[in-house]
């Protein structure tokens, strides 16, 4: 990589840092990130509101290929005593999107400078983590007739600089599931007046180790209770509202689907033999996130040619990616770089990520382009 490059990008890694913003919040990241684009590449910009895309144009193109980073940060502190500290109280990059966006930032400068026979496109995607982004910007993908889609996430737990990939399922499916349960109130002295959801609750919860028995699916399936929310904190009148909030997730999605159809239809049976309403939501819904083998077979390829560590997963992550929705309909693939094997885990206090394996992640994307 361009030495001037890898220091422009790692500045503007430090920049994104001192500057998180939540999920569908990403005012000031978003327009920082075009400026940077307009001021120092050629690309066409495309701005969609809360995301955009840069455009090469290839020399001889005959095909197109997409590379994605999201740009959103979480609700945490920083706690971290370094010259690029988050200036947010509450808001933090914990995850290391910021570094997935001066990934991106880079491939960008390189590829407007050396050239591409092909059309190239760089997706700059909000709020992955509540998977509103990727929702809203899989049309990009019609839009623009993309061929194969690549995107890459830091790792720690890993060696640094090596590379992790896997077949199918990367990231399982999940939902945040709300069962609301309504019945009718009465004093505490006279609980036969009233309905209680209670006792349909606590048979609900009572079900979940059956329903999510390896017994009765091919891949990992998990409902995790979140909260039990029911009654009022008053002893003299007895629970006639309550709410159970399960995570609920699936390394195959037809198997979560299975578990949401199961679990709304115990909810119903059991509302109705308790004289009780009930009622759904769901918040924070990601799809699966399956590698198309053809797509990680390019990603091994360029680790063979470049030389790098290659692991090979025995299974994809349990924690969700709305990548998928790119996935759906198009071809490509996501993969992990390693921040060291003692490097602080994503999402804690004492995690930031590790800017020389900037280098790393932007020499896999211009391999991978070569190989279009």
């Amino acid at each position: 990589m361009n030495p001037e490059n890898l220091t422009l990008v790692k500045t503007l890694r430090h920049e994104l840092h001192k500057h998180p913003e939540p999920s569908n919040e990403e005012t000031w990241t978003k327009n920082h990130l075009i400026q940077f684009l307009n001021t120092h590449t050629q690309l066409d910009i495309k701005d969609r509101g809360r995301w955009f895309y840069a455009i090469y144009r290839g020399k001889n193109p005959h095909g197109n290929v997409a590379f994605r980073a999201d740009f959103d940060a979480i609700l945490m502190n920083e706690n971290l005593d370094i010259p690029h500290a988050s200036r947010k109280p509450g808001v933090a990059h914990k995850c290391g999107h910021d570094g997935h966006a001066a990934s991106l930032a880079g491939l960008a400068l390189e590829i407007d400078q050396l050239g591409a026979d092909h059309n190239v496109f760089f997706l700059f995607q909000h709020a992955e983590e509540t998977g509103d982004g990727a929702a809203e910007c899989v049309a990009f993908i019609n839009e623009e007739d993309i061929d194969e889609i690549f995107a890459f996430h830091n790792w720690s737990e890993a060696p640094k600089h090596a590379v992790m990939v896997i077949d199918g399922t990367a990231h399982f499916a999940s939902r945040g599931m709300t069962i609301h349960l309504e019945g009718v109130p009465t004093h505490a002295s006279q609980p036969e007046y009233g309905r209680n959801p209670a006792y349909a609750v606590a048979r609900l919860i009572s079900a979940l180790p059956e329903l999510t028995s390896p017994d009765h699916n091919k891949g990992l399936v998990l409902a995790t209770v979140i909260q039990v929310a029911v009654g009022e904190r008053a002893f003299g009148i007895a629970a006639s509202k309550g709410d159970l909030l399960l995570t609920i997730r699936a390394q195959y999605e037809e198997e979560l689907d299975r578990l949401q159809n199961e679990l709304e239809k115990l909810a119903e049976q059991f509302a109705k033999e308790e004289g009780l309403k009930v009622s759904f939501s769901y918040n924070d819904v990601f799809p699966v996130t399956s590698n198309h083998a053809e797509s990680t077979e390019k990603v091994r390829q360029v680790c063979k040619k470049q030389g790098r560590q290659l692991i090979e997963m025995e299974m994809g992550f349990r924690g969700s990616e709305d990548f998928g929705h790119y996935l759906k309909q198009t071809k490509g693939a996501i993969f992990y770089v390693g921040n060291g094997e003692h490097h602080p885990p994503l999402h804690t206090y004492e995690y930031d990520f590790p800017d020389d394996i900037i280098e790393t992640v932007v020499s896999l994307f211009k391999g991978l382009v070569s190989l279009e």
